[in-house]
């Protein structure tokens, strides 16, 4: 089974001309137009958490972005291109697959995969004869969500287990040891010099301008006013390394190369400090700047989505766009002329709030300097003239806003696969979100709103700012350690939502934390009762369960746990290990087992594996398991001590003192 570092794909035979037209291909790509003698390499950069205005190329007098900006003037900029959802996984979905979220089910973070044979930008490259590489930084974007369709190299091994997965935002690496991955990558497999090779396309995703705001030097002493510009500063300098390479190997120039944002940031605007809660234009707005052969360099000042980025691409490498993308090709406005049909309306949304707080969540549409937002207090900014969003206007135009909703609603209706392929009206949202929100308690009134199990209707995002920033503050707060002021944080946002999930959970979190067993038995139970079909609060109660020594009840939920979430590795492990603490040996092989067949990346199952094994004198095995833990961890070393002595048994003597001696060395 490949591990996440690379995944590789089988090839394909590309569609003849003739299957092309059978199938019925997108405007633009029809076969007349050819395959090109040379097909230009692709080059994609994004980067996490980056704000336009914070760029030189933008108008920002405080940047330090100049690789960006030489690139902005020798290419063509978007002056106002947005991001679908200001959240990583769902935005690189939709800029991936060219297609609103209603379309691939991936709204947030969080409950859903991307199928593998979804048509991404990826995907299809592939299938046209390219080499691919992703090269992620964060743990967001790992392969488990399915983001890696199409790719035959994906780089996001990422060393974290179950415990870290509420926190997946902060599991990340710095972008120059990403970088130093791509341009190896493009050295040594790709040979970008070597002569007669296949064409790449190159994904490149810098995750450093995202909180917490921590540039290396020199950037943190230059930036101790502003570290968020010094992230922007630091994620420049790796765009320009990878530049620097294109260019000295003659690449640059041929290649057509897109560097975007996936969302912003809030900054304190609107009293949201980060990005997810709100949709307004801090954290939508994004910058895209894109270079392709022949293209002279501009500025578009058409509103663009970043569902257009994939048949913008597609259209310039003379490829076919799949049907399913839902965005339109920027070609013709980079080449200066203006695209047929009426003005669109983009359409923006976020279910963060409803999906893990019980608050509404909110849409938004945009077209030509408004900017409607779906909200139990409707919302209407004029943009141009209030760029910051700060006068709603829905109360003063109220048939701007209503039209606004009614755009809104066809978009998303529009956008929306009609469940079983029917060709009647369509959900309002998509069949895979609706069973989630059911699942969760919530009941649709109608035009896309929902309410609770009572019908109460949902509460106001901006009414619940406040709380949200100080759950987000405690949860700071308990991943660094600082457990009992995470606690008085979330006590004082219970004051406002005394039945909250999210609000008991971390509460249980920080007791298990500070090892308040009883507390966090009995927190993690008030949380399951919220949500029974909770798969990581029941999870943790069987861990606090073994800490209280009831070994039958957290067998019993650690089992639960893995029958809600099959893919539970950390749970199989430790309902082993409860099986080795009641002498269950077979019990406990058997659970060991899934666990790596689950992950077959996990170190600690090898090792547990060939303890058993050595007990069990079943010497070959267990030098197998043990190779296998050493070879994923290096630096193991109860593993490294248990292998030697299962090389002992075996008569391997020097390779048993070697690894004797490897034991004593790791830390």
């Amino acid at each position: 089974m490949p591990s996440r570092i690379e995944v590789k794909h089988p090839g394909k035979t590309t569609f003849a001309c003739l299957a092309l037209l059978v199938i019925g291909v997108a405007p633009g790509a029809a076969c007349a137009q050819g395959s090109p003698k040379e097909k230009p390499d692709v080059v994609l950069i994004t980067i996490d958490t980056l704000r336009a205005d914070h760029l030189g190329c933008y108008g920002y007098k405080k940047a330090d972005t100049p690789n960006l900006d030489a690139f902005a003037a020798a290419a063509t900029r978007f002056a106002h291109a947005y991001t679908p959802v200001p959240i990583t996984l769902p935005s690189h979905t939709a800029l991936m697959t060219g297609s609103y979220p209603m379309a691939t089910g991936i709204h947030d973070f969080s409950g859903n995969k991307l199928p593998p044979v979804t048509q991404t930008l990826a995907r299809v490259l592939y299938d046209n004869g390219y080499r691919t590489g992703g090269f992620v930084s964060a743990a967001v974007l790992d392969s488990r969500f399915g983001i890696n369709a199409g790719f035959d190299t994906y780089y996001a091994h990422f060393d974290f287990n179950r415990l870290d997965e509420a926190n997946l935002d902060l599991v990340e690496r710095p972008g120059n040891q990403t970088t130093d991955q791509a341009l190896g990558w493009l050295q040594n497999d790709v040979k970008v010099a070597g002569a007669g090779r296949k064409p790449f396309f190159l994904w490149l995703h810098l995750y450093d301008p995202h909180y917490p705001y921590e540039p290396p030097e020199p950037y943190a002493t230059r930036f101790r006013e502003s570290p968020y510009d010094g992230e922007i500063a630091f994620a420049d300098a790796q765009v320009g390394r990878l530049f620097a390479l294109l260019k000295e190997r003659g690449i640059f120039e041929k290649a057509v190369v897109v560097v975007c944002g996936d969302h912003g940031e809030g900054l304190g605007e609107h009293g949201e400090k980060t990005h997810g809660f709100f949709v307004y234009n801090s954290t939508l707005q994004v910058p895209l700047i894109v270079k392709i052969p022949g293209v002279a360099p501009g500025v578009v000042e058409t509103d663009v989505s970043l569902i257009d980025v994939m048949p913008t691409v597609l259209e310039a490498l003379k490829r076919p766009i799949p049907p399913s993308v839902q965005g339109r090709s920027q070609l013709a406005e980079m080449q200066g002329r203006s695209s047929p049909g009426p003005a669109r309306t983009l359409y923006a949304e976020t279910y963060l709030p409803l999906l893990h707080f019980h608050w509404s969540q909110l849409r938004a549409a945009i077209s030509q300097n408004l900017k409607y937002i779906d909200a139990p207090r409707p919302e209407l900014y004029d943009t141009g003239a209030d760029p910051g969003e700060t006068r709603n206007l829905a109360g003063q135009r109220p048939a701007v806003t209503h039209e606004l909703r009614a755009q809104l609603v066809s978009l998303e209706s529009r956008y929306t696969p009609a469940a079983g392929g029917s060709t009647q009206a369509k959900e309002l949202t998509d069949p895979v979100l609706l069973e989630r929100l059911r699942a969760l308690g919530y009941v649709a009134i109608g035009g896309g709103a929902y309410a609770d199990l009572q019908g109460k209707p949902l509460p106001d995002p901006k009414d619940r700012i406040e709380v949200y920033e100080l759950f987000s503050s405690a949860m700071s707060d308990g991943q660094h350690g600082r457990y009992q002021e995470s606690l008085d944080k979330l006590r004082e946002a219970e004051k406002t939502e005394p039945a909250s999930l999210p609000i008991r959970y971390l509460q249980a979190l920080d007791d298990y934390r500070l090892k308040d067993y009883r507390s966090a038995a009995a927190r993690f139970q008030a949380a399951i009762e919220l949500d029974p079909k909770f798969a990581l609060a029941t999870y943790y109660l069987g861990l606090t369960q073994a800490q209280l020594g009831d070994l039958d009840a957290a067998a019993a939920s650690l089992q639960h746990a893995l029958d809600l979430d099959p893919t539970n590795f950390s749970a199989a492990f430790d309902l082993g290990a409860l099986d080795l603490r009641r002498n269950r040996m077979d019990e406990a092989l058997a659970q060991f087992q899934k666990a790596v067949a689950i992950n077959p990346d996990y170190s600690k199952a090898y090792e547990a594996l060939g303890e058993i094994y050595l007990y069990q004198k079943r010497f070959d095995q267990a030098a197998e398991a043990l190779e296998q833990a050493v070879r994923l961890q290096p630096d193991f070393a109860k593993a490294h001590f248990h292998l030697g002595q299962a090389y002992e048994a075996l008569g391997r003597n020097a390779d048993a003192q070697r690894e004797f001696a490897l034991a004593k060395l790791a830390p």
